[in-house]
């Protein structure tokens, strides 16, 4: 069987490190932006420790949740969305054709002579691997901008989760986008998330309005993790018995 083309080739890419290193950052210099943090690579998190603040309570932040539930977010993940589509839409045509020949080949391919078949598992064969470069290089081209995005908002919402923190007496904030393994965050109590209060003031600062539906109402905060594209299934080039 075939895999079908799933709709979305976007894929969200939120780093721990990244969050961590840049609230760090604002957290050491009073939210005086680093220098070269747009551009380059942050520096491992050894040499550049969380600092803590001189409150004594402990909070959380769903630090995925809060850019892309921005209004700012919004607007740029579904510009970004619509920007994609002629790609998307060019890939689901390859992977429809691909399983056109796929399914000509299982239900034809005994009725093919020795040469036709052959021919048609390599055009096959040659398909698949054009299409499995086109899918690679449509995620790669989606999760950059997709990064670049959230990095520009993050870098923005960083001194108002530090002004919010120190503010609100809380010593500690950690993010819970990954869940436990992943992170070494085991459970936490929704009292101490500050999520929709980083959102709220992070909109008030930004200025940009809430994106509206078609009739009127205001817009969900796109899916964090759609699913990726997978490629047809390869063909086999075994004679039929």
């Amino acid at each position: 069987m075939t895999s079908k083309f799933l709709r979305s080739v976007l894929a969200i890419a939120v780093f721990s490190l990244i969050f961590g290193l840049t609230i760090s950052a604002f957290a050491q210099t009073g939210g005086a932006t680093p220098a070269g943090a747009a551009s380059a690579p942050a520096a491992p998190a050894a040499t550049t420790p969380i600092t803590t603040g001189t409150g004594t309570k402990l909070g959380t932040i769903n630090i995925e949740q809060a850019v892309i539930g921005t209004n700012e977010g919004q607007r740029d993940f579904e510009v970004l969305k619509k920007k994609l589509e002629p790609k998307q839409s060019e890939l689901k045509a390859q992977n429809d054709e691909l399983e056109s020949l796929q399914k000509q080949l299982q239900t034809q391919g005994d009725k093919l002579n020795e040469d036709a078949r052959a021919t048609l598992v390599k055009q096959i064969e040659t398909k698949k691997k054009s299409f499995d470069r086109a899918v690679q290089d449509a995620q790669e081209d989606a999760q950059n901008q997709q990064k670049e995005i959230f990095q520009r908002i993050l870098q923005k919402m960083a001194p108002v989760i530090v002004k919010h923190a120190q503010e609100g007496g809380f010593a500690m904030v950690m993010d819970t986008s990954n869940p436990w393994p992943q992170s070494p965050l085991l459970w936490y109590g929704e009292q101490g998330d500050i999520t929709k209060a980083v959102v709220d003031l992070y909109n008030a600062q930004s200025g940009v309005p809430a994106p509206t539906t078609a009739a009127g109402g205001a817009a969900k905060p796109a899916a964090p993790r759609p699913a990726a594209p997978k490629p047809a299934a390869p063909a086999s080039s075994a004679q039929p018995k």
